[in-house]
């Protein structure tokens, strides 16, 4: 815990959203011993989100080319639709065009639960099935530091992007909330402005994380055998992926790949990571938190 702190205001610079995950860390660790092992038991989620925060640190444009009109020709050729203009646009030019309240709201509310799901999930998983849960949390952690891995390897800018700068290269710049902005408009806040305008990682594109998770969360509740939970999950999944592109937050190149990367690290930590020494670090840790 300390060298997390000393890590926040050493490297990556304090800020107002750093209290309330500091909060929960602090609280879920020291108030009691129920408690302390849902910390232990979500510590694969906690690692996730130092990580994601800690890239502000390391911009990715300082590390590769970051790629604008690749990205958007690719989009362009694979999944282009041809217009009534007879002009090809991308899916996010589309869907802009059909842009309405109703699913200005769907998409906003949908982008707002990629926190909230996986932690309930983990909540319900801690009361049922705490193996499952220490699994569904690092697995979580793997796919996270496979995204990482090729933002760097491949920044890529989002689709917004675009809009905004063209295909010039501009660093250093802030986030853009984007097509969520008609969400802050129909509620009267400013949820999603707050948020993308600190955001940390405008060529992450690349894959599309926010399509990685709800993939990850339907899995292990299909595993612990919840049919009603994984069903809404699917519906979840569907909806991110959506959302995604309508928001014009990501290409449905990113989504894909967004997709393969969830199912890669599944594969990989359950298939391959489950017959390692990581096996026995789950299963000690499985005693001690039952």
């Amino acid at each position: 815990m300390g060298l997390y702190l000393l890590w926040i205001f050493v490297g990556i610079g304090f800020r107002s959203d750093h209290l309330p995950f500091i909060g929960i860390l602090v609280v879920t660790y020291f108030l009691s011993e129920s408690t302390h092992k849902f910390f232990l038991c979500m510590i694969g989620l906690a690692l996730s989100w130092i990580l994601l925060d800690s890239l502000r640190a390391f911009p990715s444009y300082l590390y590769n080319d970051v790629h604008i009109s690749e990205i958007y020709n690719a989009e362009l050729n694979v999944f282009g639709i041809t217009d009534s203009n007879g002009m090809r646009i991308t899916p996010n030019q589309l869907m802009k065009s059909i842009a309405n309240p109703f699913l200005d709201f769907i998409t906003g509310f949908t982008y707002l639960m990629w926190t909230p799901v996986p932690f309930i999930l983990g909540i319900y998983l801690f009361c049922q099935n705490r193996n499952i849960l220490i699994r569904f949390a690092f697995c979580f952690l793997l796919t996270n530091i496979i995204g990482v891995i090729i933002y760097y390897s491949y920044p890529a800018a989002p689709p917004w992007y675009v809009d905004i700068y063209g295909f010039d290269k501009h660093f250093d710049i802030p986030g853009s909330a984007a097509g969520l902005l008609n969400f802050d408009n129909l509620t009267g806040t400013t949820i999603f402005h707050d948020i993308y305008s600190k955001s940390f990682n405008v060529f992450g594109a690349v894959p599309s994380l926010h399509s990685a998770y709800p993939i990850i969360s339907a899995y292990y509740a299909k595993k612990q055998g919840l049919t009603i939970g994984t069903v809404l999950l699917v519906i979840f999944t569907i909806m991110t992926w959506f959302s995604a592109v309508y928001s014009i937050h990501h290409y449905v190149i990113d989504v894909v790949l967004g997709i393969f990367c969830a199912i890669f690290a599944i594969a990989f930590f359950e298939r391959i990571l489950s017959r390692t020494k990581v096996h026995e670090l789950i299963r000690k840790l499985t005693i001690y938190v039952n």
